[in-house]
């Protein structure tokens, strides 16, 4: 079975943290949500606060199949802050494991160089940080071990779109019509 990491840290967007988690457990994948601090209780940027599972220091990467961050103006730049994380992303990136953000965390990989030669998303207004990428509009964007989506009106499409690379169209398609996507 995959394990799915989504880091979370203060300013997070919240609906594009929680949706993915919440799609990948209904689709049978094993998701922890990390801290990357050194509290459990994360600050979202709506006044939301929410208790992450683990912190980053208790989080054995090598167990991890994809790492997922989620966007927020302050979140995203308190990810892309975090050497340890930055640092795993670049491991992850290294070995072709796969690494999928949302709204304006493609920019961090954009800035790390990860994106070169990639298509890619963001949030609008934020492409000049998706560095050495195709840059597209598309809801979500797979583009080898890249995944990324472009916001909270996308975290739907996100969430389900990392549930089938990470089981199948198949199983996306039945946790899209439990949760009444229209068209399923």
């Amino acid at each position: 079975m995959s394990k799915v990491a989504i880091f979370f840290a203060d300013g997070f967007e919240e609906i594009e943290a929680l949706t993915p988690v919440d799609i990948l457990r209904r689709g049978g994948i094993d998701t922890v949500t990390v801290s990357i601090s050194d509290d459990l209780t994360i600050h979202g940027s709506h006044n939301i606060d929410i208790k992450s599972d683990i912190k980053i220091s208790e989080l054995d990467f090598d167990s991890v199949d994809m790492i997922v961050l989620p966007g927020g103006k302050l979140g995203h730049q308190n990810l892309e802050a975090c050497k340890a994380l930055t640092d795993k992303i670049a491991e992850f990136n290294e070995s072709g494991k796969y690494i999928a953000a949302i709204c304006a965390a493609p920019t961090i990989l954009g800035r790390m160089g990860i994106l070169k030669g990639h298509d890619a998303t963001c949030y609008g207004g934020m492409e000049a940080a998706l560095e050495g990428a195709n840059k597209l509009t598309d809801s979500v964007v797979v583009s080898g071990n890249i995944i990324t989506s472009r916001g909270m009106g996308t975290s739907v499409d996100f969430g389900l779109k990392l549930l089938e690379v990470l089981t199948d169209k198949a199983n996306a398609d039945k946790i899209a019509a439990s949760v009444m996507v229209p068209g399923f």
